[in-house]
């Protein structure tokens, strides 16, 4: 039997364990599954890269190689030296896993195309493709 003090909760022996159990419980609900990798392949087409109209394509897997599907990705194209404005796009899905975009080059030089990825689960990456040498047309 418990004994009632005026101001104090009074709980019954035991209390201590519910409690506790009750907060491991309410720990591990909380907790979010494990991430999976994910692999993401891109090429630039067509090849060599001329001015103008480029396709930027990524392929998005996991480590099982299953596609990777609804993900969300706005293309940048920046040139190596400052002062240019980027050129933008956005790669749409075309199949599962499968991202195709366009963007449009407006001058030769040394590129870096960002992919700016976000993927169905809210995870983000930005891969960066390398386009040196871009050619006049």
């Amino acid at each position: 039997m418990t004994e009632r003090h005026p101001g104090r909760m009074n709980f019954i022996p035991g209390w201590r364990l519910v409690f506790t159990a009750l907060c491991v419980l309410l720990a591990g609900c909380g907790k979010h599954p494990p991430t999976i990798p994910v692999i993401i392949n891109s090429e630039v087409s067509p090849q060599p890269v001329r001015v103008g109209s480029v396709t930027v394509t990524f392929r998005i897997s996991d480590s099982a190689s299953k596609p990777v599907s609804n993900a969300r990705i706005q293309l940048e194209g920046d040139m190596t030296h400052p002062g240019m404005a980027p050129v933008l796009g956005e790669a749409k899905e075309i199949e599962a896993g499968h991202y195709k975009g366009v963007l449009q080059l407006n001058m030769p030089g040394d590129w870096v195309v960002l992919g700016h990825v976000i993927l169905a689960d809210g995870r983000k990456f930005e891969p960066q493709i390398r386009i040196n040498g871009v050619q006049s047309n």
